[in-house]
């Protein structure tokens, strides 16, 4: 139960807060280019490749936008079934975290809060193409966040050098 003051009125709380305001599709392709040539049964399983990038960007003192892309496609070339690209982002409160801690927040849990929905958004594209649903293998966002870290060290390095 929440603590209360005289007036009946919740108490202000002190813990740090994360809250999802609202999340959306900014952007959804979806390009099917060898169709119908490449809708019958495929004699091997289709080299598929996704690539994953996340961005983000204060909007207020608290509040971010978050963006989750991902992109990838199965087959290559003239064997091409299908190719995607999204970008599904978020908008998230950030209340009373070390602001050592905002950053990992954002890059970590956001895209891990919108993840679920832009799996469900691809595999849904992909079965409106006429395959099977593609349904991407959950992602290690704090790893992601830890290798984008260290790359970017690494640049910082090379540029003072």
């Amino acid at each position: 139960m929440p603590d209360q003051n005289g007036n009946g009125a919740e108490a202000p709380q002190t813990g740090a807060k994360f809250s999802v305001l609202a999340q959306y599709t900014k952007d959804l392709s979806f390009e099917n280019p060898n169709a119908p040539r490449t809708l019958g049964p495929q004699q091997t399983a289709p080299n598929i490749s996704i690539q994953i990038n996340v961005n983000a960007r204060q909007l207020a003192p608290s509040d971010y936008e978050v963006s989750l892309m991902l992109e990838g496609g199965a087959g290559q070339g003239a064997d091409t079934l299908f190719k995607f690209e999204l970008n599904y982002a978020g908008i998230f409160r950030v209340e009373n975290f070390p602001p050592e801690q905002v950053q990992p927040v954002i890059m970590i849990e956001g895209p891990r809060l919108l993840f679920p929905f832009a799996r469900q958004i691809i595999a849904d594209a992909v079965r409106g193409g006429s395959y099977p649903p593609l349904y991407l293998d959950p992602i290690d966002f704090h790893a992601l966040y830890l290798q984008r870290l260290a790359a970017a060290g690494g640049q910082q390095q090379q540029r003072t050098a």
